[in-house]
């Protein structure tokens, strides 16, 4: 039998660095064998209309080391005003639920600070809480965060490129091994190749370099969800923990509800089902 409340509810998910709205379909699929509507946002610069830069797919990737990404003017009110527009769209729903994946929780904070109207719940999945700090990059190089793997997979210099560019079409085995020990590491071997080569080279450098701004009056009014990774080798679970610890001590009137999945920072990737659960209870 369908959950009523799961008819009323339309889950908005914001992906993460690299990735796209394509990654979240077996999750929506789960979703909506559950009762529940969703949709997924593609955020500037990713996606199929993410521009690439000119070598890197052809043989030898000329120039992917320093070519400048066309990402780079890309703003972080860019991305928040992506998000927005979705919320927008599908507030006719009794219930919004805001799901953002890793990098993708800068922008959704965003966006949910401007329009708190826009959102019932807010369901942070490892993903960037700026409430206590104001950047991922303040996180990502926490001493919480240096058990991380991934030091490796960027390419070039962020700030010439304007852009964190890594490649997932690498023809070396010891980076694609170190691409999937960070993010995929529970997905199915024969799976990783199509996981990767759907990925997105470079990520705007305004996502975790732009400060985000919350308050307590807007964003802080939002329920709001975290959901921990426990074997996250992108995101450790100790980062995880701090942001959860300083965002309650920034807003305690109003501190997370937080749940433990199993697994690694990708589980739309390695168990999508489990995942859809978890976020229709």
């Amino acid at each position: 039998m369908k959950n009523v409340s799961l008819t009323d509810t339309v889950f908005v998910f914001v992906h993460g660095a690299w990735h796209s709205s394509g990654q979240w379909a077996a999750t929506q699929r789960a979703l909506a064998g559950l009762g529940a509507a969703s949709v997924a946002v593609d955020m500037p610069g990713h996606g199929f209309d993410a521009p690439l830069p000119t070598g890197y797919l052809l043989p030898g990737q000329p120039g992917l080391l320093t070519e400048k990404s066309r990402l780079a003017p890309l703003t972080m009110d860019d991305c928040a005003e992506a998000v927005l527009s979705v919320l927008r769209q599908v507030r006719h729903h009794r219930t919004v639920v805001l799901v953002a994946h890793s990098a993708g929780g800068g922008p959704s904070s965003l966006a949910a600070e401007r329009a708190p109207e826009l959102v019932d719940r807010i369901v942070y999945l490892s993903a960037f809480v700026p409430a206590g700090r104001p950047r991922f990059f303040d996180y990502l190089g926490s001493p919480e965060n240096a058990t991380a793997l991934g030091q490796n997979l960027n390419l070039g210099d962020p700030e010439a490129l304007g852009a964190v560019r890594i490649n997932p079409l690498s023809p070396d085995p010891a980076y694609l091994d170190e691409l999937r020990e960070t993010h995929y590491h529970d997905t199915p071997l024969d799976r990783f190749d199509r996981w990767r080569s759907a990925l997105s080279p470079d990520l705007p450098l305004a996502i975790p370099t732009a400060p985000v701004t919350l308050t307590a009056a807007r964003w802080g009014r939002i329920p709001r969800t975290f959901l921990r990774c426990a074997e996250d080798r992108a995101l450790a679970p100790a980062a995880q923990d701090l942001m959860i610890a300083e965002a309650d001590r920034a807003f305690p009137g109003n501190p997370f509800t937080v749940r433990t999945l199993p697994g690694s920072h990708s589980p739309f990737a390695a168990r999508p089902g489990e995942l859809a659960a978890v976020l229709a209870s």
